[in-house]
């Protein structure tokens, strides 16, 4: 079984590594014989689609916080109670600013026009006050929510990301605005993890092509109109809502690839200059095969290790009894077969016994089946608890118990025996408030020179039938 195990995790090391080498290898090939085509068809796009799924992954926790504040009855009762307390819903929005690690969360009610924020009320809001567009704009496109680009109304030098979301009354009418505020520093910082992430250069621009958001401030605010090389395709880029592109800038061809961020009415532009393509396919090529080999190695060790386990479990199963726990009489030829060669090999005796539980039938009969297999378990015990180490219990059928005793002649063993005959006697199990008091009888031989084990456990057999046929309760030797 373990020359088995081995060959089975040779294979499948063997088609593991080759599996991962001959994948990557394809790949790599793949890319290297057409590399503008693997670029600008293949791997920018599948790049764009990785962070396009990881900005919404990161957008949707912010818009799911301000749909949970829209939703909210606190926000919506409190604002239907006529805004009284106000320092309610200041700290409702202070715990939601601390609880989800936004910089701003906020609450402008419809029909007082106040501005609610986690510092307290900032101002009441007016259609005549350019900061104060966002408002009344978003309210008019009917929206249920959108993502805005604006300064903060609470610290107004500082630009923010606000999820703006619409709150309605339990009948559906309009009573205001809620959401939060993300930091445009930190939207930053999740855009310089994809660049380095997947090498490639990641900007977002408007749907009139002002760029909103880059990995440095340089260029936001500009427009691709203006932006040389991309003042060319700017017109294709905004006309649809994806698409993969190649213009040249500073001599070099870069290969872009766009695509419409419905959350944010932006667009995501993901670019990657041809000439470092090379060098980084070779380098994936390489990581891919260490990433190959370390899984290989951690599926091989989890294989084995899985196998050892269920080969063990399945051991422990074939060998042990699973009612009392004692090995079963699958156990015995291996563990005689041991004993007998060191027997013969040392010149020691080696006894073994048999031992029957008297009237078990009706035990089984008068307590039941529960409390006969109680008994069982018990008497196992009882024995494992007074046999030394090197000996050996197997369970050989109903209420049989085997005894394999190496180094005991038969009148140690008769001893021992006898000893365990009115331990069990003594012994009082209990069901339930009823007191099952049981006898043994045990037969006892030793084994004579180099004898096998059948004949010997008949002659156990034998004397064990001695003690029942006379009057049960008692060892005897055969």
């Amino acid at each position: 079984m373990k020359q088995n195990k081995l060959r089975f995790i040779a294979i499948l090391a063997s088609l593991l590594i080759f599996g991962f080498t001959l994948t990557s290898l394809t790949s790599y090939y793949a890319a290297h014989d057409s590399l503008s085509k693997q670029i600008s068809e293949t791997a920018l796009p599948l790049t764009s689609d990785n962070i396009y799924s990881e900005v919404q992954r990161d957008l949707l926790q912010p818009i799911f916080i301000s749909s949970l504040m829209a939703q909210d009855t606190f926000v919506r009762d409190w604002t239907l109670s006529g805004e009284i307390d106000e320092e309610r819903l200041v700290k409702y929005l202070k715990e939601i600013q601390s609880r989800y690690n936004t910089v701003t969360s906020f609450f402008v009610s419809d029909a007082s026009k106040k501005y609610y924020h986690s510092t307290g009320v900032l101002k009441t809001i007016s259609p005549v006050d350019p900061m104060d567009d966002w408002y009344f704009s978003f309210v008019n496109t009917g929206k249920e929510y959108e993502i805005h680009l604006d300064f903060d109304t609470a610290h107004p030098t500082d630009m923010a990301v606000f999820i703006n979301y619409r709150v309605y009354d339990y009948s559906g009418n309009f009573i205001g605005v809620t959401g939060v505020g993300l930091a445009v520093d930190k939207v930053q910082e999740r855009i310089l993890t994809y660049q380095k992430r997947y090498g490639r250069s990641v900007s977002f621009i408007d749907r009139e092509g002002t760029i909103m958001l880059s990995n440095t401030n340089d260029y936001a605010g500009s427009s691709i109109r203006r932006t040389p090389g991309l003042q060319d395709i700017a017109t294709q880029i905004l006309s649809q809502p994806s698409g993969t592109f190649s213009y040249v800038r500073d001599g070099k061809t870069v290969h872009l690839n766009s695509r419409l961020v419905n959350e944010f009415q932006w667009y995501l532009l993901v670019e990657q200059e041809e000439k470092s393509v090379e060098t980084k396919i070779l380098h994936n090529l390489k990581s891919n095969l260490i990433v190959s080999v370390l899984i290989s190695i951690i599926v091989i060790v989890i294989a084995h290790i899985t196998i050892s386990r269920y080969q063990n479990k399945l051991q422990e199963m074939a060998t042990t009894d699973k009612l009392t726990g004692v090995p079963n009489r699958n156990v015995f030829d291996p563990i005689f077969d041991q004993i007998s060669k060191a027997a013969r090999r040392h010149g020691h005796p080696v006894s073994v016994a048999m031992l029957d539980i008297d009237h078990f039938k009706a035990i089984n009969d008068e307590h039941g089946h529960l409390n006969g297999d109680m008994v069982l378990k018990s008497v196992a015990r009882i024995i494992q608890d007074r046999l030394r180490e090197s000996d050996t219990v197997c369970r050989w059928g109903g209420e049989e118990f085997l005894l394999l005793l190496p180094e005991c002649d038969e009148l140690r063993a008769f001893k021992l025996c006898d000893d365990l005959r009115k331990i069990i006697e003594k012994r009082t199990f209990m069901n339930g408030q009823t007191e099952i008091r049981l006898t043994v009888s045990i037969g006892v031989t030793q084994m004579a020179h180099d004898e096998p084990a059948l004949p010997l456990i008949n002659r156990a057999d034998q004397a064990l039938y001695q003690s029942k046929r006379t009057g049960r309760n008692k060892v005897s030797i055969c």
